[in-house]
Protein backbone atom coordinates (compact mmCIF):
# COMPACT_ATOMS: atom_id res chain seq x y z
CA UNK A 1 0.00 0.00 0.00
CA UNK A 2 1.31 3.46 -0.84
CA UNK A 3 0.66 6.57 1.18
CA UNK A 4 -1.87 7.84 -1.37
CA UNK A 5 -3.95 4.66 -1.61
CA UNK A 6 -6.54 5.54 1.03
CA UNK A 7 -7.82 9.00 1.89
CA UNK A 8 -8.66 9.59 5.54
CA UNK A 9 -12.01 11.16 6.41
CA UNK A 10 -12.17 14.94 6.59
CA UNK A 11 -11.78 16.53 10.01
CA UNK A 12 -13.21 19.91 10.98
CA UNK A 13 -10.71 22.36 12.49
CA UNK A 14 -11.06 26.03 13.40
CA UNK A 15 -9.59 26.99 10.02
CA UNK A 16 -11.72 24.63 7.98
CA UNK A 17 -11.97 20.99 6.96
CA UNK A 18 -8.83 18.94 6.25
CA UNK A 19 -8.45 15.54 4.63
CA UNK A 20 -5.57 13.19 5.38
CA UNK A 21 -4.25 9.72 4.68
CA UNK A 22 -4.91 6.29 6.13
CA UNK A 23 -1.82 4.08 6.02
CA UNK A 24 -1.53 0.76 7.87
CA UNK A 25 -4.38 1.71 10.19
CA UNK A 26 -2.92 5.11 11.13
CA UNK A 27 -4.55 8.38 10.13
CA UNK A 28 -2.20 11.25 9.30
CA UNK A 29 -3.02 14.89 8.65
CA UNK A 30 0.06 16.79 7.50
CA UNK A 31 1.01 20.42 7.04
CA UNK A 32 -2.01 21.97 8.77
CA UNK A 33 -1.45 25.70 9.38
CA UNK A 34 -1.89 26.70 13.02
CA UNK A 35 -1.02 30.36 12.40
CA UNK A 36 -0.87 32.78 9.49
CA UNK A 37 2.29 32.92 7.37
CA UNK A 38 4.89 35.12 9.14
CA UNK A 39 5.55 37.31 6.12
CA UNK A 40 5.34 41.02 5.31
CA UNK A 41 4.25 43.05 8.33
CA UNK A 42 3.74 39.79 10.25
CA UNK A 43 7.34 38.63 9.81
CA UNK A 44 8.46 39.96 13.19
CA UNK A 45 5.07 40.10 14.91
CA UNK A 46 3.45 37.70 17.33
CA UNK A 47 1.73 34.82 15.51
CA UNK A 48 -1.72 35.52 14.14
CA UNK A 49 -4.54 33.03 13.57
CA UNK A 50 -4.42 31.02 10.37
CA UNK A 51 -6.60 32.33 7.56
CA UNK A 52 -9.69 30.12 7.21
CA UNK A 53 -10.21 28.25 3.95
CA UNK A 54 -13.25 27.07 2.05
CA UNK A 55 -13.90 23.47 1.13
CA UNK A 56 -11.64 20.61 2.15
CA UNK A 57 -7.92 21.34 2.41
CA UNK A 58 -5.69 18.37 1.53
CA UNK A 59 -3.40 17.54 4.46
CA UNK A 60 -1.61 14.69 2.76
CA UNK A 61 1.92 16.08 2.42
CA UNK A 62 4.37 17.73 4.78
CA UNK A 63 4.28 21.51 4.70
CA UNK A 64 7.13 24.01 4.28
CA UNK A 65 9.91 24.44 6.81
CA UNK A 66 11.20 27.56 8.54
CA UNK A 67 14.02 29.34 6.63
CA UNK A 68 17.39 27.85 7.58
CA UNK A 69 20.70 26.62 6.23
CA UNK A 70 21.80 23.00 6.25
CA UNK A 71 24.07 21.41 8.83
CA UNK A 72 27.82 21.45 8.20
CA UNK A 73 29.11 18.31 6.51
CA UNK A 74 30.25 16.26 9.56
CA UNK A 75 26.89 16.76 11.29
CA UNK A 76 24.87 16.37 8.09
CA UNK A 77 26.47 12.94 7.61
CA UNK A 78 24.87 11.81 10.89
CA UNK A 79 21.70 13.84 11.34
CA UNK A 80 19.08 14.21 8.65
CA UNK A 81 17.41 17.52 7.88
CA UNK A 82 14.85 18.66 5.34
CA UNK A 83 14.54 22.20 3.99
CA UNK A 84 11.45 23.05 1.94
CA UNK A 85 10.96 26.80 1.91
CA UNK A 86 7.49 28.31 1.71
CA UNK A 87 5.49 31.01 3.46
CA UNK A 88 3.06 28.70 5.29
CA UNK A 89 5.66 27.08 7.52
CA UNK A 90 3.85 27.62 10.82
CA UNK A 91 2.23 24.26 10.37
CA UNK A 92 1.81 21.01 12.26
CA UNK A 93 1.26 17.32 11.60
CA UNK A 94 -1.21 15.05 13.38
CA UNK A 95 -1.12 11.25 13.58
CA UNK A 96 -4.04 9.52 15.25
CA UNK A 97 -5.25 5.94 15.64
CA UNK A 98 -8.85 7.07 15.16
CA UNK A 99 -10.19 10.59 14.56
CA UNK A 100 -13.60 9.32 15.61
CA UNK A 101 -12.37 8.23 19.03
CA UNK A 102 -12.45 10.39 22.11
CA UNK A 103 -10.23 11.00 25.11
CA UNK A 104 -6.96 9.72 23.65
CA UNK A 105 -3.71 11.02 25.20
CA UNK A 106 -1.86 13.64 23.14
CA UNK A 107 1.88 14.23 22.64
CA UNK A 108 3.24 17.41 21.02
CA UNK A 109 6.80 17.20 19.66
CA UNK A 110 9.10 20.25 19.51
CA UNK A 111 12.13 19.59 17.31
CA UNK A 112 15.70 20.62 18.12
CA UNK A 113 18.39 22.27 16.02
CA UNK A 114 20.00 24.96 18.20
CA UNK A 115 17.02 27.27 17.52
CA UNK A 116 18.28 27.74 13.95
CA UNK A 117 17.61 24.41 12.20
CA UNK A 118 15.13 21.56 12.05
CA UNK A 119 11.51 20.93 11.17
CA UNK A 120 8.60 18.53 11.64
CA UNK A 121 9.29 16.84 8.26
CA UNK A 122 11.91 14.31 9.41
CA UNK A 123 10.90 10.66 9.19
CA UNK A 124 12.40 9.89 12.60
CA UNK A 125 9.91 12.42 14.02
CA UNK A 126 6.86 10.79 12.43
CA UNK A 127 4.23 10.15 15.09
CA UNK A 128 2.70 7.07 13.45
CA UNK A 129 4.37 4.79 16.00
CA UNK A 130 2.82 6.67 18.90
CA UNK A 131 -0.57 6.56 17.15
CA UNK A 132 -0.04 2.81 16.71
CA UNK A 133 0.13 2.63 20.50
CA UNK A 134 -2.97 4.71 21.19
CA UNK A 135 -1.56 8.24 21.37
CA UNK A 136 -2.45 11.21 19.17
CA UNK A 137 0.94 12.67 18.18
CA UNK A 138 1.51 16.21 16.89
CA UNK A 139 4.74 17.61 15.41
CA UNK A 140 5.11 21.39 15.09
CA UNK A 141 7.26 23.94 13.29
CA UNK A 142 8.17 27.33 14.72
CA UNK A 143 10.18 30.36 13.64
CA UNK A 144 13.94 29.84 13.86
CA UNK A 145 17.05 31.99 14.00
CA UNK A 146 16.63 35.71 13.41
CA UNK A 147 12.95 35.40 12.53
CA UNK A 148 12.18 33.53 15.75
CA UNK A 149 14.69 34.57 18.37
CA UNK A 150 16.64 37.73 17.50
CA UNK A 151 15.88 40.56 19.91
CA UNK A 152 14.89 43.42 17.60
CA UNK A 153 13.62 46.90 18.34
CA UNK A 154 9.95 47.18 17.41
CA UNK A 155 9.28 43.44 17.59
CA UNK A 156 8.15 41.18 20.46
CA UNK A 157 10.90 38.95 21.80
CA UNK A 158 10.72 35.16 21.81
CA UNK A 159 8.63 34.92 18.66
CA UNK A 160 9.61 31.27 18.26
CA UNK A 161 8.28 30.50 21.74
CA UNK A 162 5.12 32.47 20.96
CA UNK A 163 4.70 30.23 17.92
CA UNK A 164 5.02 27.14 20.11
CA UNK A 165 2.42 28.54 22.51
CA UNK A 166 0.11 29.29 19.56
CA UNK A 167 0.54 25.68 18.36
CA UNK A 168 -0.34 24.37 21.82
CA UNK A 169 -3.41 26.62 21.87
CA UNK A 170 -4.38 25.15 18.48
CA UNK A 171 -4.05 21.68 19.97
CA UNK A 172 -6.23 22.67 22.92
CA UNK A 173 -8.95 23.99 20.58
CA UNK A 174 -8.80 21.35 17.82
CA UNK A 175 -7.31 18.07 18.97
CA UNK A 176 -10.64 16.59 20.09
CA UNK A 177 -11.61 16.47 16.40
CA UNK A 178 -8.70 14.02 15.89
CA UNK A 179 -9.70 11.83 18.83
CA UNK A 180 -7.43 13.50 21.39
CA UNK A 181 -8.08 14.74 24.92
CA UNK A 182 -7.17 18.45 25.18
CA UNK A 183 -6.83 18.02 28.94
CA UNK A 184 -4.22 15.26 28.61
CA UNK A 185 -1.43 16.83 26.54
CA UNK A 186 2.26 16.01 26.99
CA UNK A 187 4.77 18.37 25.40
CA UNK A 188 8.14 16.79 24.56
CA UNK A 189 11.27 17.94 22.79
CA UNK A 190 14.97 17.32 22.28
CA UNK A 191 17.95 19.72 22.47
CA UNK A 192 16.57 23.17 21.58
CA UNK A 193 13.18 21.48 21.78
CA UNK A 194 13.91 20.42 25.36
CA UNK A 195 15.12 23.93 26.18
CA UNK A 196 11.83 25.11 24.71
CA UNK A 197 9.97 22.73 27.02
CA UNK A 198 11.83 24.25 29.99
CA UNK A 199 10.83 27.70 28.73
CA UNK A 200 7.20 26.60 28.44
CA UNK A 201 7.27 25.21 31.98
CA UNK A 202 8.54 28.62 33.09
CA UNK A 203 6.30 30.82 30.95
CA UNK A 204 3.11 32.28 32.39
CA UNK A 205 1.73 32.42 28.84
CA UNK A 206 1.85 28.63 28.50
CA UNK A 207 0.02 27.88 31.75
CA UNK A 208 -2.77 25.37 31.30
CA UNK A 209 -1.77 24.28 27.80
CA UNK A 210 -0.19 20.94 28.75
CA UNK A 211 -0.42 18.39 31.55
CA UNK A 212 2.98 16.69 31.41
CA UNK A 213 6.39 17.47 29.95
CA UNK A 214 9.44 15.60 28.64
CA UNK A 215 12.91 17.11 28.18
CA UNK A 216 15.43 15.11 26.15
CA UNK A 217 18.99 16.46 26.26
CA UNK A 218 18.29 20.05 27.20
CA UNK A 219 18.62 22.42 30.12
CA UNK A 220 16.83 25.31 31.76
CA UNK A 221 19.53 27.95 31.44
CA UNK A 222 19.23 28.91 27.76
CA UNK A 223 17.73 32.38 28.07
CA UNK A 224 19.81 35.46 27.35
CA UNK A 225 19.71 38.95 28.76
CA UNK A 226 17.92 41.17 26.20
CA UNK A 227 20.80 43.66 26.18
CA UNK A 228 23.21 40.86 25.25
CA UNK A 229 20.84 39.56 22.58
CA UNK A 230 20.69 43.06 21.10
CA UNK A 231 24.47 42.92 20.62
CA UNK A 232 24.02 39.98 18.29
CA UNK A 233 21.28 41.86 16.46
CA UNK A 234 23.46 44.96 16.18
CA UNK A 235 26.28 42.93 14.62
CA UNK A 236 23.87 41.45 12.08
CA UNK A 237 22.56 44.91 11.23
CA UNK A 238 26.14 46.13 10.79
CA UNK A 239 26.89 43.30 8.36
CA UNK A 240 23.71 44.02 6.42
CA UNK A 241 24.07 47.82 6.61
CA UNK A 242 20.53 48.28 7.92
CA UNK A 243 18.91 49.75 11.03
CA UNK A 244 18.63 47.21 13.83
CA UNK A 245 14.83 47.49 13.85
CA UNK A 246 11.91 45.34 12.80
CA UNK A 247 11.43 47.68 9.85
CA UNK A 248 15.05 47.29 8.79
CA UNK A 249 15.06 43.51 9.09
CA UNK A 250 11.64 43.32 7.48
CA UNK A 251 13.05 44.59 4.20
CA UNK A 252 15.56 41.73 3.93
CA UNK A 253 15.28 38.69 1.73
CA UNK A 254 15.50 35.26 3.34
CA UNK A 255 18.92 34.73 1.78
CA UNK A 256 20.28 38.02 3.14
CA UNK A 257 19.06 37.24 6.64
CA UNK A 258 20.46 33.71 6.63
CA UNK A 259 23.80 34.91 5.28
CA UNK A 260 24.25 37.42 8.11
CA UNK A 261 22.95 34.96 10.70
CA UNK A 262 25.49 32.37 9.57
CA UNK A 263 28.34 34.88 9.61
CA UNK A 264 27.52 36.01 13.15
CA UNK A 265 27.32 32.41 14.38
CA UNK A 266 30.77 31.73 12.93
CA UNK A 267 32.25 34.91 14.43
CA UNK A 268 30.89 34.00 17.85
CA UNK A 269 32.29 30.47 17.61
CA UNK A 270 35.75 31.70 16.61
CA UNK A 271 35.89 34.51 19.18
CA UNK A 272 33.44 34.02 22.06
CA UNK A 273 34.36 37.27 23.78
CA UNK A 274 31.80 38.29 26.45
CA UNK A 275 32.77 41.92 25.93
CA UNK A 276 31.68 41.69 22.30
CA UNK A 277 28.63 39.44 22.53
CA UNK A 278 27.53 39.76 26.14
CA UNK A 279 28.15 37.23 28.92
CA UNK A 280 24.80 35.45 28.68
CA UNK A 281 25.18 34.85 24.95
CA UNK A 282 28.68 33.42 25.42
CA UNK A 283 28.14 31.42 28.61
CA UNK A 284 24.54 30.24 28.26
CA UNK A 285 24.88 29.62 24.53
CA UNK A 286 28.30 28.00 25.11
CA UNK A 287 29.57 29.67 21.95
CA UNK A 288 27.35 27.29 19.95
CA UNK A 289 24.12 29.30 19.87
CA UNK A 290 23.96 32.99 18.98
CA UNK A 291 20.16 33.32 18.96
CA UNK A 292 17.94 31.69 21.55
CA UNK A 293 15.21 32.74 24.03
CA UNK A 294 15.61 35.90 26.08
CA UNK A 295 14.28 36.98 29.47
CA UNK A 296 11.82 39.53 28.12
CA UNK A 297 9.56 39.93 31.16
CA UNK A 298 6.49 38.57 29.37
CA UNK A 299 7.09 35.20 27.74
CA UNK A 300 9.97 34.58 30.16
CA UNK A 301 10.06 36.51 33.42
CA UNK A 302 13.28 34.77 34.50
CA UNK A 303 15.77 32.21 33.28
CA UNK A 304 13.66 29.02 33.06
CA UNK A 305 15.73 27.17 35.68
CA UNK A 306 15.17 30.02 38.14
CA UNK A 307 11.44 30.23 37.42
CA UNK A 308 11.09 26.46 37.79
CA UNK A 309 12.99 26.55 41.09
CA UNK A 310 10.59 29.27 42.24
CA UNK A 311 7.64 26.96 41.57
CA UNK A 312 6.63 27.53 37.96
CA UNK A 313 5.17 24.33 36.54
CA UNK A 314 5.62 22.54 39.88
CA UNK A 315 2.35 20.65 39.39
CA UNK A 316 3.38 19.29 35.98
CA UNK A 317 5.01 15.83 36.00
CA UNK A 318 8.34 15.97 34.18
CA UNK A 319 10.45 13.28 32.54
CA UNK A 320 13.94 14.58 31.82
CA UNK A 321 17.23 13.04 30.83
CA UNK A 322 20.47 13.10 28.90
CA UNK A 323 22.69 10.90 26.76
CA UNK A 324 25.82 9.54 28.39
CA UNK A 325 28.16 10.93 25.70
CA UNK A 326 26.29 14.01 24.46
CA UNK A 327 29.27 16.13 23.44
CA UNK A 328 30.96 13.40 21.41
CA UNK A 329 28.41 14.21 18.72
CA UNK A 330 29.78 17.75 18.51
CA UNK A 331 33.46 17.11 19.21
CA UNK A 332 34.41 13.65 17.96
CA UNK A 333 32.39 13.63 14.74
CA UNK A 334 33.79 17.01 13.71
CA UNK A 335 37.40 16.20 14.60
CA UNK A 336 37.46 18.74 17.41
CA UNK A 337 38.16 16.19 20.14
CA UNK A 338 41.24 14.91 18.35
CA UNK A 339 42.69 18.42 18.33
CA UNK A 340 42.37 18.95 22.10
CA UNK A 341 45.75 18.91 23.85
CA UNK A 342 46.33 18.08 27.50
CA UNK A 343 47.18 21.74 28.08
CA UNK A 344 43.89 22.87 26.53
CA UNK A 345 41.97 20.29 28.56
CA UNK A 346 43.68 21.51 31.74
CA UNK A 347 42.71 25.09 30.92
CA UNK A 348 39.07 24.08 30.47
CA UNK A 349 38.72 21.70 33.41
CA UNK A 350 40.89 23.75 35.75
CA UNK A 351 38.13 26.34 36.09
CA UNK A 352 36.12 23.98 38.31
CA UNK A 353 36.98 22.48 41.72
CA UNK A 354 38.59 19.10 41.32
CA UNK A 355 38.75 19.48 37.57
CA UNK A 356 42.49 18.91 37.25
CA UNK A 357 42.39 15.85 39.49
CA UNK A 358 39.58 14.44 37.37
CA UNK A 359 41.55 15.13 34.20
CA UNK A 360 44.63 13.36 35.52
CA UNK A 361 42.66 10.31 36.68
CA UNK A 362 40.95 9.94 33.32
CA UNK A 363 44.19 10.37 31.38
CA UNK A 364 45.84 7.77 33.59
CA UNK A 365 42.92 5.43 32.78
CA UNK A 366 43.66 5.76 29.06
CA UNK A 367 41.19 8.44 27.99
CA UNK A 368 42.31 11.11 25.56
CA UNK A 369 42.24 14.81 26.42
CA UNK A 370 39.39 15.24 23.92
CA UNK A 371 37.44 12.43 25.57
CA UNK A 372 37.74 14.11 28.96
CA UNK A 373 36.65 17.52 27.64
CA UNK A 374 33.67 15.87 25.95
CA UNK A 375 32.73 14.26 29.26
CA UNK A 376 33.06 17.53 31.13
CA UNK A 377 30.97 19.48 28.62
CA UNK A 378 28.32 16.75 28.66
CA UNK A 379 28.03 17.21 32.41
CA UNK A 380 28.08 20.99 32.22
CA UNK A 381 25.47 21.39 29.46
CA UNK A 382 23.22 18.38 29.97
CA UNK A 383 23.39 16.02 32.94
CA UNK A 384 24.17 18.51 35.73
CA UNK A 385 21.54 21.13 34.77
CA UNK A 386 18.95 18.39 34.24
CA UNK A 387 19.61 17.01 37.71
CA UNK A 388 19.48 20.58 39.04
CA UNK A 389 15.98 21.00 37.61
CA UNK A 390 14.86 17.78 39.29
CA UNK A 391 16.33 18.80 42.63
CA UNK A 392 14.63 22.19 42.46
CA UNK A 393 11.16 20.72 41.96
CA UNK A 394 8.84 19.08 44.50
CA UNK A 395 9.69 15.54 45.55
CA UNK A 396 8.22 12.99 43.19
CA UNK A 397 7.50 15.53 40.42
CA UNK A 398 10.41 14.53 38.15
CA UNK A 399 11.65 11.27 36.68
CA UNK A 400 15.22 11.12 35.34
CA UNK A 401 16.82 8.88 32.74
CA UNK A 402 20.22 8.41 31.12
CA UNK A 403 20.51 6.98 27.61
CA UNK A 404 23.59 4.85 27.10
CA UNK A 405 23.29 2.98 23.81
CA UNK A 406 26.58 3.38 21.93
CA UNK A 407 26.17 4.19 18.27
CA UNK A 408 29.07 2.84 16.20
CA UNK A 409 28.81 5.76 13.78
CA UNK A 410 31.84 8.11 13.81
CA UNK A 411 32.60 6.93 17.38
CA UNK A 412 29.88 9.22 18.77
CA UNK A 413 28.64 6.47 21.15
CA UNK A 414 25.64 7.71 23.19
CA UNK A 415 26.01 11.13 21.64
CA UNK A 416 23.56 13.96 21.18
CA UNK A 417 20.36 13.02 19.30
CA UNK A 418 21.12 9.28 19.28
CA UNK A 419 18.11 8.57 21.52
CA UNK A 420 15.55 10.13 19.16
CA UNK A 421 14.95 7.16 16.82
CA UNK A 422 14.64 4.92 19.90
CA UNK A 423 12.04 7.21 21.49
CA UNK A 424 10.03 7.27 18.25
CA UNK A 425 10.73 3.58 17.49
CA UNK A 426 11.97 4.55 14.03
CA UNK A 427 15.23 2.62 13.98
CA UNK A 428 14.97 1.76 10.30
CA UNK A 429 15.13 5.40 9.16
CA UNK A 430 18.20 6.51 11.12
CA UNK A 431 21.07 4.15 10.27
CA UNK A 432 23.41 7.08 9.54
CA UNK A 433 23.02 8.10 13.19
CA UNK A 434 22.64 4.80 15.05
CA UNK A 435 24.25 2.19 12.79
CA UNK A 436 22.81 -0.73 10.81
CA UNK A 437 22.04 -3.01 13.79
CA UNK A 438 20.47 -0.89 16.56
CA UNK A 439 19.05 -2.58 19.64
CA UNK A 440 15.27 -2.91 19.20
CA UNK A 441 14.95 -3.85 22.87
CA UNK A 442 15.94 -0.32 23.90
CA UNK A 443 13.48 1.21 21.44
CA UNK A 444 10.71 -0.98 22.86
CA UNK A 445 11.53 0.11 26.40
CA UNK A 446 11.91 3.83 25.72
CA UNK A 447 9.06 4.26 23.26
CA UNK A 448 6.55 2.47 25.44
CA UNK A 449 7.72 4.31 28.56
CA UNK A 450 7.15 7.64 26.80
CA UNK A 451 3.69 6.52 25.62
CA UNK A 452 2.73 5.31 29.13
CA UNK A 453 3.90 8.56 30.65
CA UNK A 454 1.74 10.53 28.21
CA UNK A 455 -1.22 8.29 28.92
CA UNK A 456 -1.30 8.31 32.70
CA UNK A 457 2.10 9.40 34.06
CA UNK A 458 3.18 5.81 34.76
CA UNK A 459 6.82 5.17 33.88
CA UNK A 460 7.45 2.07 35.92
CA UNK A 461 10.41 3.48 37.85
CA UNK A 462 10.86 5.73 40.87
CA UNK A 463 10.70 9.49 40.68
CA UNK A 464 13.89 11.39 41.46
CA UNK A 465 14.74 11.73 45.14
CA UNK A 466 18.49 11.09 45.17
CA UNK A 467 21.36 10.35 42.81
CA UNK A 468 20.35 6.71 42.47
CA UNK A 469 16.91 7.47 41.01
CA UNK A 470 17.98 7.53 37.36
CA UNK A 471 16.64 5.01 34.85
CA UNK A 472 19.41 3.93 32.49
CA UNK A 473 18.70 2.69 28.98
CA UNK A 474 21.65 0.56 27.86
Amino acid sequence: MTRADVEAPAVITAGGRVSGLLVDGIFSYLGIPYAAPPTGESAFAAPKPAVAWAGVRPATEYGPTAPQVGYPAPIAALLDNAIALGDDYLNLNVWTPDPGAGGLPVMVWIHGGAFTRGSNRLEIYAGDTFARDGVVCVGINYRLGTAGFASIEGAPDNRGLLDQIAALAWVRDNIAAFGGDPDNVTVFGESAGAMSVASLLASPLAAGLFRRAIMQSGNGSAAADPADARKVTARMAQILEIDATAEGFGRLSVDEMLRAQTQVALELMLDPDPEVWGPTIVHLGMGMMSQFPVVDGEVLTAIPQEAIAAGSGAHIPLLAGWNADEFRFFMVATGGAQAVTEEAAAAILGRRPGGLDYLRSRLDAGASAGDVVSEALTARAFSSPTIAIAESRPAGATHLYEFGYRSPQADIRAGHAVEIPFVFDHLGTAHALIGPEPDQRIADEMHHAWARFATNGDLGWSAHRDAGDVRRFV
